[in-house]
């Protein structure tokens, strides 16, 4: 008979029990897809589905408006989709969620708020979607393993929320990138030294994500308020994942993974479907 590890107290048991003998939990297989799951977040590596996702986005985006592409204004433009497009593909802001006028006299309706999740994988130039590709490929790793896979995936795609729900409330007309995304994850890190007493740990990171804060308030064309909220939707979510010493990921963090899926591919559904009245 097959036998799994139960995802609250990671003991030995068979897959079939209606629940734990050891700790009592309810269905510790979940119908076969605890194991799976399982075995799911250790083959994925979710730090380069990420950086797959926002480059193939960010092609797009560059594709369906070529005459934009060919025209930089400076270093930091190059390769800068144009404005219709990224609100096609899925950018936030106040527009595109609460509605106004737009580029061009255009008139946005707005009522998409589901943005706040599509624009955590859209770029808005050559050097934007490097910077944070990188920071995802640095930072990416380093949750994973203080947090586990899926944490890691509920942790970015909070943050990423909370930073756009914050920029958007601070009425940032039009808003896209991971960055809120990234001050999340060094956030996480930070919680995990301060819960171990790390002090070097988080230092560390601390000092990270200072140098990054005071990056933003320097360049231009920086959204700090989606910095700033992706960092507390960061820590708030680590600290409540790291309230027990050694816990480890189980049915709760799961569940909260696939919802943070489905709301995902939901988001961009609906924006596509958006799309076409735009």
């Amino acid at each position: 008979m097959p036998a799994i590890l139960c995802p609250n107290c990671h003991k030995l048991i068979s897959d079939d029990e209606p629940r734990c003998p050891l700790c009592g939990q309810i269905r510790p297989g979940m119908f076969g897809l605890a194991q799976w799951m399982r075995r799911f977040g250790v083959n994925v590596d979710f730090p380069h589905l990420i950086t797959i996702t926002c480059v193939s986005l960010f092609l797009l985006a560059l594709i369906l408006d070529l005459s934009a592409v060919m025209q930089p204004r400076d270093m930091m433009s190059i390769l800068e989709p144009g404005g219709m497009a990224s609100i096609r593909v899925g950018m936030t802001g106040k527009l595109p969620v609460l509605g106004g006028f737009a580029y061009n006299g255009y008139y946005d309706r707005g009522g998409r708020w589901w943005t706040v999740i599509t624009a955590i994988y859209l770029h808005g130039s050559l050097l934007h979607i490097l910077f944070n590709m990188l920071w995802v490929r640095q930072l990416g790793p380093v949750v994973e393993q203080l947090f586990g896979t899926y944490r890691l995936f509920i942790i970015f795609t909070v943050a990423g929320v909370t930073g756009f729900v914050a920029s958007v409330m601070m009425g940032n007309l039009h808003t896209l990138g991971a960055s809120g995304s990234i001050f999340g994850l060094l956030a996480a890190a930070i919680v995990y030294g301060r819960k171990r007493g790390s002090a070097l740990f988080t230092r560390q990171f601390l000092q990270w994500a200072v140098l990054m804060f005071v990056f933003g308030l320097i360049m231009p064309g920086i959204d700090n308020w989606a910095h700033g909220g992706g960092f507390g939707g960061g820590y708030v979510t680590a600290w409540l994942f790291s309230r027990q010493p050694d816990d480890r990921e189980g049915i709760g963090t799961y569940l909260l993974a696939g919802i943070c899926l489905l709301a995902t591919v939901g988001a961009f559904v609906l924006q596509f479907f958006a799309s076409i009245d735009l």
